[in-house]
C-alpha cells in the first residue's frame, strides 16, 4: 500500500478518481486550491484506489494522507504528486484565445493595417515611424514598449476607432540594438523613441508623454544613449480623458533635459517639427535633418494665433535657414541617409573597431602650401588623419571659421577641430567659437578624446565683430577648454599666432597632453604683420612712405618670420616637437595609448544647448 499525503496546506476542490479505480503513471488524482491558486496531483506510477481520506471542499494540511492505493506492477512506485509538474509538453497546443486577441490587437499597432495612411506617408516620399526604428536597428532587436496605448480621448470617440486610428497613440517606443555586428550586444543598446506622423499628426499626447517619461527614466538609470524621431506638431489639445487644464505640469521636457550630459541624446527630423517636439529636439547632442525638413518653437496655427501672420508650414524653419544658423549639425537628402548618419554617429560612443583603412600619410606633407600666404582646405588634413570612411562632420553650415567633425585614428574615437583659412583666413569668430566650444563639450562628456589642427591668425578683431559680443564668445572657449576630462592633443598646420591659437591649444601651448608643429608651423603673440607694424612704428615711420618704408616693412616681417619658425619654438621648448605630417597619425595613436581619461562628476557634464 502507498500513502499519498499532500505537499502544502490548501482545500480540496474535487477529486478526480473514485474508489476501486484504476489510474496510469500522469492521470490527475486530485485538485487542491491555496491562495486562489489551482495545483492538480497527478499519479506518478499505474495504480488502483483504495481509500480517499477527505472529501471535497474540506482543508488539509501539508503531510496529510489524501489518498491510499495499491500497486498495479512489482516495480511500480507510490503514487506520489508530480508536484512541482516539472515536464514540459511535447505538442504544440491548441490555439488560445486570449492569445488571439493580444496578437488581433497588436496587429492593429502595425503599418500593414493601416494602408491608406502609408500610402499618404509614402507619397510623401517619407518613410513611416515604424519603418524609420527598422532601419536604424538591428534586425529583430526592437523591444516595443507601450504598444498598445491609444490616445487619451474616449469620452470623444470609440474604443475601435481608437485602436485603429490612434496606435500607440502616435508614438513609438522601445529599445533595441545598433551597430550590434561592431560593438556586441551589451554596447549596442539604445532607446528609440519615433513620434509618427501618420497618427494625429505626431503631436504629443498624454499617453505618449507617459511614455517618453518611461522610456527617458530606463535610459537615465541604464545609461543608454537616446535617438528621437522628432517629426510632429507639438500639444495635442483634442486628449479629453484627462482631468486637467493646460498640462503644463508633464515631466517630459524636463526628464529629457536631464539626460544632457549623462547619455548620448541624437535627434532625426524628416517632414515638419514644431512647438513641443521642437523643444525635444532642440535638447538633443546632436541634430540629423532631412533638406525636405522644417523645424520651429510654433506651427502656422500658432504664428497666427500670436497675430504674427500666415505661413505655411514651409515657410518656418526650413532646413537651408536651421543648417545655416547651427541648429541642424547633419543636413541629409533623405531619411534612409538619415538613419545611416544616425548609426554612424552613434558608433562613436560605442568603442573602438578593431578593423580600419589608414590614409595614404605620404599624402599630408603636401596639404599646406608652400607659400605661407596662399590659401587651402584643411579638411584634406583632417581626411589625411583620419581612418579611411570614419568623418562625420558636424554644424557644418555653421561657424565656418573652425570644422568639427568625429572620426576615429586606428579605430579609436576621436573629436577633430581644425582652423579653416578659406573664412577669415582662419580667424575665429564669434559664430566659430561657439561651435569650437560646444563641440568641446560634446566630447568631454561622453569621453571621446580631442584633436586641435591649428592655422589662425589669432580672434577676429574690429568693430564690426565686437558688435556681435566677440568677447564674451570668444572666451566660452577658454572656459570649456579648461573643464576637460578627455585627452588633447594640438599639431599646429601653419599659423599659430595669439589668444586664438591658445584657444585652440585648450588654454595655452603646455595645456595639451602634446603640442607639435609641422615644419609649416609659425607663430607669434600676434600676426606678424601686426606685430611689426605696431612694435616698429617709430623705425617705419622714420622712413619715407613709399618704397623705403614698404622694404623696411617687408624685412622686418622677413625677421619676425624667421624668429618665429617652428624649429625655434621648439628649441625653446614653447611646443613639445615638430614632426613630419606623414607622422602625425603615428604620433596621436601613440599619444591616445598613453593618455589617461578622467572620470567624469556624478551628475554628468553639461553640454549647451546652442
Amino acid at each position: 500500500m502507498t500513502e499519498l499525503r499532500s505537499p502544502l496546506q490548501a482545500q480540496v476542490v474535487q477529486w478526480q478518481v473514485a474508489v476501486g479505480d484504476s489510474v496510469q503513471a500522469g492521470d490527475v488524482l486530485v485538485i487542491l486550491e491555496a491562495m486562489k491558486m489551482e495545483h492538480e496531483l497527478r499519479a506518478a506510477a499505474p495504480g488502483r484506489v483504495r481509500e480517499l481520506r477527505f472529501a471535497a471542499g474540506e482543508t488539509v494540511n501539508e503531510g496529510d494522507v489524501l489518498l491510499i492505493s495499491e500497486h498495479l506492477t512489482q516495480a511500480a512506485s507510490a503514487l506520489q504528486p508530480d508536484f512541482p509538474v516539472k515536464s514540459t509538453p511535447t505538442a504544440a497546443p491548441a490555439a488560445r484565445a486570449d492569445l488571439a486577441r493580444v496578437n488581433a490587437r497588436h496587429a492593429l499597432t502595425q503599418d500593414a493595417q493601416r494602408p491608406e495612411a502609408v500610402a499618404k506617408r509614402h507619397a510623401l516620399g517619407l518613410r513611416t515611424a515604424r519603418e524609420n526604428i527598422a532601419a536604424l536597428c538591428d534586425e529583430g532587436s526592437f523591444s516595443e514598449f507601450g504598444a498598445l496605448a491609444v490616445a487619451a480621448q474616449r469620452s470623444r470617440r470609440s474604443e475601435d476607432d481608437l485602436q485603429r486610428n490612434t496606435p500607440a497613440d502616435g508614438m513609438v517606443t522601445g529599445t533595441g540594438a545598433i551597430n550590434g555586428a561592431l560593438f556586441g550586444a551589451e554596447k549596442s543598446r539604445a532607446v528609440v523613441m519615433a513620434y509618427d506622423a501618420t497618427v494625429l499628426a505626431g503631436t504629443q499626447g498624454m499617453r505618449n508623454h507617459q511614455k517618453t517619461d518611461r522610456m527617458l527614466g530606463l535610459a537615465l538609470a541604464n545609461r543608454l544613449p537616446v535617438v528621437l524621431f522628432a517629426e510632429g506638431g507639438g500639444g495635442r489639445p483634442g486628449d479629453t480623458d484627462m482631468p486637467v487644464v493646460a498640462g503644463l505640469h508633464v515631466a517630459t521636457f524636463a526628464s529629457f533635459a536631464r539626460l544632457n550630459g549623462q547619455v548620448p541624446v541624437l535627434g532625426v527630423v524628416a517632414g515638419r517639427c514644431f512647438a513641443g517636439n521642437a523643444a525635444l529636439l532642440g535638447c538633443c547632442d546632436v541634430i540629423i535633418a532631412t533638406k525636405g525638413s522644417n523645424i520651429g518653437m510654433g506651427g502656422p496655427a500658432m504664428v497666427e494665433g500670436g497675430g504674427l501672420g500666415v505661413y505655411k508650414p514651409e515657410q518656418i524653419g526650413p532646413s537651408a535657414v536651421q543648417h545655416g544658423n547651427g541648429v541642424i549639425d547633419v543636413l541629409v537628402d533623405d531619411e534612409a541617409q538619415a538613419v545611416a548618419a544616425a548609426k554612424h554617429y552613434l558608433s562613436f560612443f560605442q568603442g573602438r573597431l578593431a578593423s580600419f583603412a589608414a590614409p595614404d600619410a605620404q599624402a599630408l606633407r603636401g596639404v599646406v602650401p608652400e607659400n605661407r600666404l596662399r590659401v587651402y582646405d584643411s579638411r584634406t588634413a583632417l581626411a589625411g588623419i583620419a581612418d579611411a570612411g570614419s568623418l562625420l562632420e558636424l554644424r557644418t553650415g555653421f561657424g565656418k571659421g573652425i570644422h568639427t567633425a568625429l572620426a576615429r585614428i586606428e579605430g579609436r574615437p576621436v573629436g577633430m577641430l581644425a582652423n579653416n583659412p578659406h573664412h577669415l583666413g582662419g580667424a575665429i569668430d564669434a559664430d566659430a567659437a561657439d561651435k569650437a566650444a560646444r563641440f568641446m563639450q560634446l566630447c568631454n562628456a561622453h569621453g571621446v578624446a580631442l584633436v586641435s589642427l591649428v592655422d589662425t591668425p589669432g580672434f577676429m578683431v574690429g568693430p564690426a565683430i565686437e558688435e556681435k559680443a566677440q568677447v564674451r564668445h570668444v572666451s566660452r572657449m577658454f572656459i570649456a577648454a579648461a573643464h576637460l576630462r578627455v585627452p588633447f592633443f594640438s599639431v599646429v598646420l601653419r599659423k599659430g599666432y595669439g589668444l586664438g591659437a591658445m584657444a585652440m591649444c585648450a588654454g595655452g601651448f603646455h595645456s595639451p597632453d602634446f603640442t607639435v608643429a609641422w615644419p609649416t608651423g609659425e607663430f607669434g603673440g600676434m600676426g606678424l604683420e601686426g606685430a611689426v607694424k605696431l612694435g616698429y612704428r617709430k623705425e617705419l615711420e622714420a622712413q619715407p612712405e613709399g618704397p623705403a618704408r614698404e622694404a623696411l616693412y617687408q624685412q622686418l616681417v622677413a625677421q619676425q618670420y624667421e624668429r618665429g619658425q617652428a624649429i625655434n619654438m621648439a628649441a625653446t621648448l614653447e611646443i613639445d616637437a615638430v614632426i613630419d605630417p606623414a607622422d602625425t597619425r603615428s604620433w596621436l595613436a601613440r599619444g591616445l595609448d598613453g593618455a589617461a581619461m578622467k572620470k567624469p562628476p556624478e551628475g554628468g557634464l553639461p553640454i549647451d544647448a546652442w
